[in-house]
């Protein structure tokens, strides 16, 4: 069961979302596109963890938390500059998520826990931390995946799925197979998957 602190804290996490100025349609109308992609990461993390702590709930709503502040394009357009950008922006959505947390009344500890989950440390070791990560593989596979493989050759997707696939658990390969999509995206995907 929900209390006030976490409450308090989805709050002002959401209220953070919802000043991204990239507008995305939906069902509900236009939306901010941050807002949207953290509610779809809820929405998996529910089919993934139903019972997931309330820890892991605040980590995965703040994943990408005012990322829009920090486009992109401020790095270099290389692997380089992408390792450098995603770095900086775990880092950073790492430490607003604590502070949010520390604001709405948890104990540093916890702070530091959500912290160490967006950031994702210890994967394939720490459970939470890989049900984020299957979660953000998932909400890439069904949100961004499609408008991803219009962007790039066929060879560089093959890899991103495959290293995609790799980050995931047995449970997050079950689920992304689930997954609506093109027949051409599914195509790629089987491609992926063939040497695996």
């Amino acid at each position: 069961m929900s209390n006030a602190k976490f409450e308090t804290a989805i709050g002002k996490i959401d209220e953070a979302h919802a000043q991204d100025p990239n507008r995305v349609p939906s069902a509900q109308g236009e939306q901010p596109y941050e807002l949207l992609y953290s509610n779809k990461m809820s929405e998996y993390l529910q089919k993934c963890d139903p019972d997931a702590s309330d820890i892991l709930r605040i980590a995965v709503r703040a994943q990408h938390l005012r990322r829009w502040e920090v486009p992109r394009n401020s790095y270099a357009k290389n692997k380089a500059g992408y390792h450098l950008w995603r770095a900086y922006l775990k880092k950073r959505q790492a430490d607003l998520a604590a502070s949010i947390c520390l604001q709405s009344g948890y104990t540093e500890e916890d702070a530091n826990r959500v912290a160490g989950l967006v950031r994702k440390e210890n994967l394939k070791q720490d459970m939470e931390t890989q049900t984020l990560e299957d979660v953000a593989c998932l909400v890439f596979l069904d949100d961004q995946f499609e408008e991803f493989e219009k962007e790039h050759d066929e060879a560089k997707i093959i890899n991103i799925l495959r290293k995609t696939w790799g980050k995931m658990s047995k449970r997050g390969h079950e689920l992304a197979l689930g997954i609506s999509m093109s027949d051409h995206a599914r195509e790629l995907i089987t491609k992926a998957l063939a040497d695996e």
